[in-house]
């Protein structure tokens, strides 16, 4: 899991370590059929996984725990595969795909310093290229063109939304709100970032133009902290995390929690329940609908007492 401002700073943006938040958890990999609702289940873990995304080809679900990287098939029967990461053993929940498929990138917390950097790899395994020399920086997009990522970062006591060319070179920072922006994440069309921003006050999904330009507030409910908009593959729906207010800090995203995924056009407008669950952290930080746009992959939990 990340560890954003270290330790000090933890608690401000809901991040602990799995160790200590999550000892004693059942994870339950799961798929839900967006048109009906239905929940079906993939896999029971006695302990933390994390993050489910698809691959292009719709043949797996690629998850972190315990600091590396596993797939299984969604649908079939199967036992998780390790991805051969080399020496990126320290990953956290942040991994995306290329959109050719053929791509990883990983956020994986070096040794040196314990901090986050961002490095890209082969999807069937090899050794990782370092990206983001600087740190923190925690990866959520990988644009259309393959061509940038994009990814939150403190590099001012401020975390922001920065995009980077995919094979290195210099960083572009793209908001400069007071408080956390996080989450960005391209749409398939190329055009926009979503991403979600407490510059309001409480956590809310945000778009905006590649470019940083027309930074638009998407959602306005005032009952829920929303997190992390992912885009269908269809560039139509966008789904998210929702907790409940007073529940946690609008900049904090905490295992362990009574959440909502929630369902909204992409051009805007009302949104929707999709279903409720035991979870938060961990249970869908990056892009997990499926090539067809019928499905979101998740993890919800239980607290082994």
């Amino acid at each position: 899991m990340r560890y954003k401002f270290i330790v000090l700073f933890c608690l401000m943006l809901g991040v602990i370590s799995s160790s200590a938040q999550n000892n004693g958890v059942t994870s339950i990999l799961e798929i839900i059929d967006v048109m009906t609702g239905k929940r079906s289940v993939v896999k029971e873990f006695p302990y933390l996984i994390e993050a489910p995304n698809w691959t292009y080809d719709g043949e797996w679900l690629v998850y972190n725990s315990k600091g590396k990287l596993w797939k299984i098939p969604p649908f079939a029967k199967g036992e998780p595969q390790q991805i051969n990461m080399g020496y990126a053993l320290n990953c956290n929940n942040d991994h995306v795909l290329s959109f050719d498929g053929k791509k990883i990138a990983v956020s994986h917390q070096t040794k040196e310093d314990g901090l986050s950097r961002i490095y890209t790899l082969p999807l069937e395994g090899g050794i990782p290229r370092l990206i983001t020399p600087m740190a923190p920086s925690y990866l959520h997009g990988w644009s259309p063109d393959g061509k940038y990522l994009a990814y939150c970062a403190d590099r001012n006591g401020n975390y922001d939304v920065y995009v980077i060319p995919a094979g290195g070179g210099e960083e572009v920072r793209l908001t400069t709100a007071v408080g956390l922006d996080d989450g960005p994440e391209y749409s398939p069309c190329g055009k926009y970032i979503w991403f979600n921003s407490v510059r309001t006050g409480l956590m809310q999904v945000w778009r905006m133009n590649a470019d940083g330009s027309e930074q638009t507030q998407m959602t306005f409910d005032e009952n829920l902290n929303s997190w992390f908009p992912h885009v269908s593959p269809d560039g139509k729906l966008i789904v998210y995390l929702a907790y409940y207010k007073g529940d946690l800090k609008p900049s904090e995203h905490l295992p362990n929690k009574n959440v909502e995924l929630r369902i909204m056009p992409a051009v805007g407008g009302d949104s929707r329940t999709l279903t409720k669950l035991f979870g938060g952290q961990g249970t869908i930080n990056v892009n997990s609908w499926s090539p067809d746009s019928k499905y979101i992959a998740f993890v919800s939990y239980k607290l082994n007492n």
